[in-house]
């Protein structure tokens, strides 16, 4: 099922920041988006730094979604300007003290320059910095919006569902009275055709058997174009679908079942025709259930 869910946090501080007018500015969005598929296909793109949150990510997304394509991206940005920030007092003490220790074993380096100083510091800071439990917290409230959307989308499709599975009773209603009549035509054509055997024949064929005859070959039709099963399973599938759009919940590998079983039912009773009617009757029928099928597999 599509969806798409994004939610982004306020400034977030590093975890072990000590310097009191030290703060980051860096900003944390997670997105997810969720396209059709008949099984589950979980992608992450995070940021190098959050890395390590992603087994705990593939846990959550599976422990809710069951099916779909599902893309879930990471970022960390600044939220204005510059994403320059002064360096925490102990990183500068730990940086100067480094800097001596370099200097006695290698009196003619380079001293650090500003810029040097802002990179080593950045550096540390996306070392130490975890936001796992903020980028977990993001994650838990942005796949709470992508549910609700993809609920939203269930119930616009089941609604489609339910349309066409009655235009699909509607269907089988116009097909259960059809196989009589047709009985009742080919028994008629069948006497005629004795009939007109007789006349050529000069009339050595007694009446009676020659009705019976007809009677018997009128029969063999009967049985071969009876639909009345084809007819009462479908209905019974049909009934099946209502229930389990009605009641909710994981249905989509159900519904998957039952609409090959209703295809095989609309199959053998085209085959079955034995009128141009019944024919366009299994003929939309079969789309119908296509149009059932296409969407089925995007419900979870």
């Amino acid at each position: 099922m599509t969806g798409y869910a994004a939610v982004q946090s306020s400034p977030v501080g590093t975890a072990q920041e000590t310097d009191a007018s030290a703060s980051s500015n860096a900003r944390l969005g997670v997105e997810i988006r969720s396209v059709n598929s008949r099984f589950l296909d979980l992608a992450f793109r995070l940021p190098d730094e959050l890395r390590q949150a992603e087994p705990a990510l593939r846990e959550l997304l599976a422990g809710k979604l069951k099916r779909g394509k599902v893309e879930m991206r990471v970022s960390l940005e600044g939220n204005s300007g510059s994403n320059l920030r002064a360096p925490a007092a102990t990183t500068l003490q730990r940086l100067g003290s480094l800097e001596d220790t370099v200097k006695s074993w290698l009196p003619n380096v380079q001293p650090l320059s500003v810029a040097d100083i802002l990179r080593l510091a950045s550096s540390e800071d996306k070392t130490t910095r975890d936001d796992s439990p903020e980028l977990l917290r993001l994650a838990k409230k942005a796949l709470e919006e992508l549910l609700a959307a993809r609920e939203r989308e269930g119930a616009r499709l089941a609604q489609m569902l339910l349309d066409r599975s009655a235009q699909l009773r509607a269907l089988a209603a116009l097909a259960t009275p059809m196989v009589p009549k047709l009985v009742e035509q080919q028994k008629v054509r069948f006497m005629e055709r004795w009939k007109e055997a007789l006349a050529l024949g000069g009339g050595s064929t007694l009446p009676e058997a020659a009705q019976d005859r007809a009677l018997l070959e009128a029969t063999s039709f009967a049985i071969r174009i009876d639909v009345a099963e084809e007819i009462t399973r479908l209905s019974s599938h049909l009934d099946e679908i209502d229930r389990l759009l009605a009641g909710g919940g994981e249905v989509g590998k159900r519904l998957d079942f039952l609409i090959q079983e209703l295809h095989r039912e609309a199959n053998t009773l085209g085959s079955k025709s034995g009128s141009l009617e019944l024919t366009h009757i299994s003929v939309d029928m079969k789309v119908l259930i296509e149009q059932i099928r296409e969407q089925v597999q995007n419900i979870e």
